[in-house]
């Protein structure tokens, strides 16, 4: 496999779920940074690669992925001993479900461009964090029940899956938000176990920021 070449921000927390997947399968990769405040995603050569303007965008193996969880699943799947995945259906069923809940329902109402567009239509800078608080407590309260479903160190089981991929940057962005986690205790503590682990904390946007 040669080395992939990863289109990232970082700060983005679909980026920051890519860097921890090839961290975890030992991926060796180059980044090419696309500072979104700055709207490098809309130039037309980064459009060129990725219609969307979205990052992140995994080149590897002479393919351009885009969509983190896609890009998580292809690396799964290239990988199944990593884990990323359960090898059964049913538990697969059930890691896509809880990766959804937080890739499918938290993220894309509190994206930049979408809290941006409150903040026009409001006429108030201060809607964006009372935005962002609102939906990613609502949206972490439901996945700490869905959690609760589960044993294991992590969200499914005793290792990481897919879902602790997603589960560790939005816990970021909670706290970068001033969301009140005292009472998600699950959460806290997966989040915490994942700290510990060295892919975790390479992925981690202080340790990429450029």
């Amino acid at each position: 496999m040669s080395e992939a070449v990863l289109y990232d921000y970082w700060r983005s927390s679909a980026s920051y779920r890519v860097r921890i997947a090839l961290n975890m399968l030992g991926i060796g990769y180059s980044t090419v940074s696309i500072n979104l405040l700055e709207g490098e995603h809309k130039r037309p050569d980064y459009l060129a690669l990725n219609p969307q303007g979205l990052v992140p965008t995994l080149v590897i193996d002479g393919r351009v992925l885009t969509q983190s969880l896609s890009i998580i699943e292809y690396l799964a799947e290239l990988r199944p001993e990593s884990g990323l995945l359960p090898s059964n259906i049913a538990g697969r069923q059930q890691v896509r479900a809880l990766a959804y809940a937080i890739a499918m329902d938290i993220h894309p109402i509190c994206n930049m461009h979408v809290v941006a567009e409150v903040v026009t239509l409001t006429g108030k800078v201060e809607a964006r964090e009372e935005w962002m608080k609102r939906f990613i407590s609502d949206g972490l309260r439901k996945l700490e029940t869905m959690l609760g479903e589960f044993d294991g160190a992590f969200s499914f089981g005793d290792q990481p899956t897919m879902v602790d991929l997603c589960l560790v940057p939005q816990v970021y962005n909670a706290r970068r938000w001033g969301v009140d986690l005292t009472e998600l205790k699950r959460i806290v503590d997966i989040d915490g176990k994942c700290a510990e682990l060295p892919a975790f904390q390479a992925a981690h946007p202080d340790r990429v920021k450029s």
